[in-house]
């Protein structure tokens, strides 16, 4: 199931504080970080499951990165694709034609539910977002955009507009128009509901209170991750997401289903929304349609949205769209995906080892408050306190108020496995081709360092 887990035999001979490190230092300004606190670690290789530094040391990479490599380090098909496709065409401009790009598009489009039978490709998740509301208010006229809070929908100025958590804070006043709603979270209910059934059901009556209060007439789209993901992994309860949908047809809104994370097998399924049987009107995509490799994102289109563009100019362009090298990648990826059974292998993975593991796990450890989560997508939830869920830390905590869960972190690392921590939760996300084996190897480790957690329990 993997592409082989390999690292160096022997750790090269690197100074303490390499070039490579230096440059970074001098020159590199990172995302979402205060660059004078960082310290980067300088990653040499990757293979599989797993990825190594310059000195040699291996981890189990229990976040796919940024929960995007779902095929694994360097699998030697994709790899072999790129080269291809290099040799071939490395660039073309997105008003000519391409036979990488018509065929990425033929096979997204045939992955998708419904009537979803176009693609507009763009460089990434956050340019998919933006696209998919600029596509929502010219088919509807509208102007109005709905969003869940805990969500992430990218950080250009749209996207991060549309994101529901404290990420947006800095980029603020956004685009008009966005309004927030709360979606369901049976363990945190904003509904004080007490089982999924009721949670599904309240949080569907205050979505179309919030409806009514902006205006039917006036929203163009309610836009929601299917599965929340950085914001805690929250599956929606049975019932929702059709509710969503019967809401947006009454009152002619588009539903758009951002998928950058949930999607291309990461719960199991091509489509998250496969799993409940929806069709939206429009699904972003991005990360694992080709594991990050090259970047690629895009929007799946309805065929009335399509149409309202046959006619018109569709208002949005970009330099690199289906761009030839991005486009090869992602036919290998999805060809690699169903001839290795990857999507059953991600399922196979929630249902048989991660869900059990993770029961047992909250069973054992008092700082367990929850455990949720399908397919190779799961968070686990720490607190001090389960009878009152205070969280393990505050909520956007940093410095030494975030100190038990960097504790955790480091537990982690020690012990060879590179976690995937948001607030008070982590997440396993490995890659979807991991191991059994390595699994479980990973899910130990985490109940190893789960010890750490617990010493912060007040009861």
């Amino acid at each position: 199931m993997t592409a082989t887990d390999s690292s160096p035999a022997t750790a090269p001979a690197t100074p303490e504080r390499s070039a490579a490190y230096r440059d970074d230092r001098a020159h590199v300004f990172h995302s979402w970080s205060a660059q004078a606190a960082l310290d980067p670690v300088v990653i040499a290789g990757a293979s599989g499951a797993r990825f190594w530094d310059e000195s040699g040391t291996t981890y189990l990479d229990f976040s796919s990165q940024l929960v995007n490599v779902n095929i694994g380090h360097q699998h030697p098909k994709l790899v072999a694709a790129i080269k291809e496709q290099a040799d071939k065409l490395c660039t073309v401009a997105p008003i000519h034609a391409n036979d990488a790009r018509s065929e990425a598009a033929r096979l997204i489009a045939e992955l998708a539910p419904g009537d979803l039978d176009k693609v507009f490709f763009t460089n990434g998740g956050a340019e998919a977002t933006e696209n998919a509301i600029r596509l929502a208010r010219g088919h509807t006229g509208r102007h109005k955009i709905l969003t869940m809070y805990r969500s992430y929908h990218g950080s250009t100025a749209g996207s991060i507009t549309l994101t529901g958590d404290p990420r947006r804070w800095g980029s603020e006043p956004g685009i008009p128009g966005v309004v927030k709603f709360w979606g369901p979270y049976p363990y945190r209910s904003a509904f004080h509901s007490s089982t999924e059934a009721e949670e599904s059901e309240r949080a569907l009556a205050h979505l179309a209170d919030v409806i009514a209060m902006e205006g039917p007439s006036t929203i163009a789209a309610i836009v929601l991750e299917t599965v929340v993901g950085t914001n805690g992994i929250l599956v929606p309860p049975d019932g929702y997401l059709a509710g969503v949908r019967a809401l947006c047809d009454e009152h002619g809104i588009v539903m758009v289903a951002d998928e950058v994370m949930s999607g291309f097998g990461r719960c199991g399924e091509w489509f998250a929304v496969d799993r409940w049987g929806i069709t939206p009107d429009l699904i972003c995509f991005a990360k694992g349609v080709n594991s990050g490799y090259i970047p690629l994102g895009g929007v799946v289109i309805s065929e009335a949205i399509a149409e309202s563009f046959a006619t018109r100019a569709y208002q949005g362009g970009l330099t690199y769209s289906g761009h030839p090298l991005a486009c090869a990648s992602a036919v290998a990826s999805i060809n690699i995906f169903k001839e290795e059974g990857i999507i059953e292998h991600a399922r196979h993975l929630g249902d048989d080892i991660v869900g059990p593991a993770l029961a047992e796990l909250a069973a054992k450890h008092p700082s367990v408050g929850d455990v949720r989560g399908l397919g190779v997508f799961w968070a686990i939830e720490l607190v001090r306190n389960r009878e009152t869920r205070e969280p393990l830390v505050p909520f956007n905590a940093s410095g030494e108020a975030n100190a038990p869960m960097a504790k955790f972190a480091a537990a982690c690392k020690q012990r060879g496995l590179w976690p995937f921590t948001h607030f008070n939760r982590t997440h396993v996300v490995p890659p979807l081709t991991i191991s059994d084996d390595d699994m479980r190897a990973g899910l130990a480790i985490i109940d190893e360092a789960l010890a750490v957690a617990d010493e912060f329990v007040t009861s």
